[in-house]
Formats: C-alpha cells, sequence, structure tokens
C-alpha cells in the first residue's frame, strides 16, 4: 500500500503539517526527505529498511557515497540531499553557538562538537575560539589525521589564538573508535596546552571528546588543571 493510500492522519507530511516535525519518528522524517519509496516498498518502509540497515538516522546521513549507492533507491542525489541537511543543521548550530554565551549554554557547545565531528571518520581536532564575554569567535580545525595518528603542535594553537585575538579557547578532538574516555595522552597533552596559553594570558576552559552517541568534558571530570 502507498503512503497516499494511508489514512491521512497517518501520513507523515499530514502528520507534520498537524502535529509538528517533532512528533514523527526518524523513519517518517526521513520518509518525507525521501519523497518516494522503491517497487515495493513505500518511502516509509524504505526509510525503516535503511534505519535498520545503518543502525541510526546519523549513520545513514553521514554514509559515504559508495556505500549509500550499494542500497537499492539510493545514489548521488540522496548522497547530497543527506549532506546538505548535515551542513545546514551544522551551521544552525553555530549561529546559535555564535550567539550565545558559551559557558552558560554547554549543551549547545555539546550538541555542536557532536555534529561537527560525531560521524567523522578519522580523529579531528578543532579548536573554538572565544572572545572575552565567551563569546564564539570561530571555529577553527586544527589537524586531521588517520584513525590511529593525529598531532597537533601546541605552538600553532597558541599563534591561531593570537592571531584570533582570542581570551579563552575550548579545544576538542573525537574519538572514530567510539570511545569517550580520555587517553593519558590526552590527559597530559591538555595540561601541557593550558600551560602554554598562560604564558600569552589566553585561558583553556575545556577539552571535549566527541564520539556519534557522546560527548564527554574534562571540566566535568574534574581533569582541566
Amino acid at each position: 500500500m502507498s503512503i497516499k493510500q494511508w489514512p491521512e492522519g497517518e501520513r507523515p507530511r499530514e502528520k507534520l503539517l498537524e502535529r509538528g516535525a517533532a512528533a514523527l519518528s526518524d523513519a517518517e522524517l526521513l520518509a518525507i526527505l525521501l519523497r518516494v519509496g522503491t517497487r515495493g516498498m513505500s518511502a516509509v518502509d524504505l526509510a525503516r529498511y535503511l534505519l535498520q540497515e545503518f543502525g541510526s538516522l546519523g549513520r545513514l546521513m553521514s554514509a559515504e557515497v559508495g556505500k549509500l549507492s550499494a542500497y537499492k533507491g539510493m545514489g548521488t542525489a540522496s548522497f547530497t540531499q543527506f549532506a546538505v541537511v548535515r551542513e545546514i543543521g551544522r551551521r544552525i548550530l553555530a549561529e546559535e553557538l555564535q550567539e550565545s554565551i558559551v559557558l552558560s549554554d554547554p549543551d549547545t557547545v555539546a550538541d555542536y562538537l557532536r555534529f561537527h565531528l560525531g560521524q567523522e571518520k578519522v580523529e579531528v581536532s578543532v579548536a573554538l575560539l572565544l572572545n572575552r564575554q565567551n563569546q564564539l569567535i570561530s571555529v577553527r580545525e586544527l589537524s586531521r589525521g588517520t584513525v590511529a595518528e593525529n598531532t597537533i603542535y601546541i605552538r600553532e594553537i597558541v599563534k591561531l589564538a593570537l592571531d584570533e585575538y582570542a581570551d579563552s579557547l575550548i579545544i576538542a578532538h573525537n574519538h572514530p573508535g567510539g570511545s569517550p574516555e580520555p587517553s593519558q595522552e590526552d590527559i597530559m597533552f591538555t595540561r601541557r596546552l593550558a600551560q602554554a596559553m598562560s604564558l600569552v594570558d589566553v585561558s583553556l576552559l575545556d577539552h571535549f571528546i566527541v564520539t556519534s552517541q557522546t560527548v564527554c568534558s574534562f571540566r566535568q571530570l574534574g581533569l582541566m588543571p
């Protein structure tokens, strides 16, 4: 049965208009984005199938074009749609972060970092540079490496903070393997960076470790120097 034959109150688009997007399941939201299904599958059926295959909405939306194209009904057009949705979401969160006082809104910081780094396949490190009011100046990528190797030079972070006239900063990196637990190397690096930043009168406020599901704060763990 196609979606057009469903009772009007159960159709995803009508349900969205009547009750709002938050009332829709992941499959229903995805079905609206897909618009059509494939032979023998409605858009909702296809959405449910894809979510089951990929394990989550985030993994599906972040799938590489080659992997996505292996599934019936998926291809370059779907990949570009998903990429656009991800980027729009990231930019909206960046706007919210730019307008907020970062320290008073840690959940927005965590959401932004999870969206920005959570689905990366390699380790990526970023710095959030802040002004005296703890508002965001910019987000800068520090390094991008393989899953096993990612080198960040402290002197480059110090130079970046000075070039951007930052009064404080937050650093973050992802763990592609899935564990948010800080390593001993992460802890030692954070201590060395905090010491270096103090010499130029810039505060290191926090260090976040990001996975697709969670964000770990060094400050909340009591690990900040």
